[in-house]
């Protein structure tokens, strides 16, 4: 006896336009990262409607009052590209954001500028703060 295999898999997949307003991450490399047609190769703060920039030059050069700076910019979630390769920063660091229910996400910074715009086009104030160098 064969037992045949349901297709109820094979429903329509509906597709939705993504709008998103403002700005967007188009393309990024080792050093640099594209938001709408500028190329940036400093590191900087990316949110739907503004870019903020210079941020830390380094990883090792993030503190405090580089985190404060985000908060001013009043995020619902931040995350924090932090180069090539994924590094966790001391969690006193970020504790102004933490503090304040601000979600903080630490992810390689290609990951980020990716993470940013599935973000971003859900309509939610995100920051993507990359450390680009």
């Amino acid at each position: 006896m064969r037992i045949r295999p349901s297709h109820s898999w094979r429903r329509p997949v509906k597709f939705h336009l993504s709008t998103t307003e403002g700005n967007v991450v188009t393309g990024s490399g080792p050093g640099w990262v594209r938001v709408g047609a500028d190329e940036h190769r400093e590191s900087l703060v990316i949110l739907p409607d503004a870019i903020v920039k210079p941020w830390a030059a380094t990883f090792e050069a993030l503190g405090e009052a580089e985190f404060e700076r985000v908060k001013a910019l009043a995020p619902e979630i931040v995350l924090l590209g932090t180069g090539a390769r994924q590094r966790f920063p001391h969690p006193r660091l970020y504790r102004v954001l933490t503090a304040e229910r601000i979600g903080v996400e630490v992810m390689d910074s290609a990951a980020a500028a990716r993470t940013y715009n599935i973000i971003a086009a859900e309509g939610r104030r995100v920051a993507a703060a990359l450390i680009l160098p």
